[in-house]
């Protein structure tokens, strides 16, 4: 009996998420070595090698406040009641918009600056995308080590609720692996959505509450900033971080299960054009 293709690729891509787990346990050490040497590797030759990771985000946010600080600071309410600077209001959001948008950014060309994997076919392209995750979270730490430096410096002030800032981060780490997934696979067919990945990390984050809170925003440009999948997480972070509250517990549930569709829906496309991969590559 003739097997139906539809079929096919349905238990392609199931059997594929049913190893998942297990995929991702086995290759672990695979990706932990990957992890390191691109953190390396964006160091290597540089005079202060590692100590760039935490000198970068410094210097991005004098930048930025030098750019932004007169004309937005009047817009965030904690910055006239003295509860802290726009500098460390700003750097909260900057956090979360550079860990996004440095695996948006990268995870185009995950599969095609790789050619030498792909001709492997033993090798899995499918944890791709984990090395460059991971890398990503490690400059979230060093952003998160100058962060609350600079508010001890400047505020004087230390919220414990800091430690529940991984959870914050968890559902967007979520959504980007399937975001990655899908722009890695995207990205071998076609060549020229590397182009817009620039714009669309820059409109990220000035639509999002980044550089301003969503309530002194015109109402009837509100529901930009409002979809932008990064103003939650911001406004979460800024909570824990800054504000000393507990997080928005239910919409961080639903945010998470929106992530797990984007997650799954990634993979399972990765999954069904990696075929052709070393075709076009």
């Amino acid at each position: 009996m003739k097997q139906n293709p539809g079929n096919s690729k349905v238990e392609r891509v199931s059997a594929a998420m049913m190893a998942l787990p297990a995929s991702l346990a086995g290759h672990m050490p695979l990706i932990l070595e990957l992890s390191k040497r691109d953190i390396q590797g964006r160091y290597r030759g540089a005079s202060f090698g590692l100590l760039w990771s935490l000198i970068s985000p410094f210097l991005m946010l004098m930048i930025y406040t030098f750019a932004f600080g007169t004309v937005m600071k009047g817009k965030w309410p904690q910055i006239e009641g003295g509860q802290t600077h726009f500098a460390i209001i700003l750097f909260a959001g900057l956090i979360v918009h550079g860990f996004f948008a440095e695996c948006l950014n990268k995870s185009v060309g995950l599969v095609t600056s790789n050619p030498n994997f792909v001709k492997r076919v033993i090798f899995p392209l499918e944890i791709l995308p984990w090395p460059m995750v991971l890398s990503a979270l490690f400059h979230v730490a060093m952003n998160l080590i100058v962060f609350l430096v600079l508010r001890l410096v400047m505020d004087g002030a230390f919220t414990w609720t800091v430690v529940l800032f991984p959870l914050i981060l968890l559902p967007l780490v979520t959504l980007v692996m399937g975001v990655s997934w899908f722009m890695a696979a995207t990205g071998v067919y076609f060549r020229d959505i590397s182009q817009v990945t620039g714009p669309i990390s820059m409109a990220m984050l000035f639509l999002s509450s980044a550089m301003m809170p969503i309530d002194s925003v015109p109402e009837s440009y509100r529901w930009v900033f409002e979809i932008n999948p990064l103003s939650f997480i911001i406004d979460q972070s800024r909570e824990v971080l800054l504000w000393g509250g507990m997080p928005d517990w239910g919409g961080l549930a639903i945010y998470m299960l929106g992530s797990v569709g984007v997650f799954l829906l990634g993979y399972a496309w990765f999954i069904l054009t990696r075929r052709g991969f070393a075709d076009v590559i």
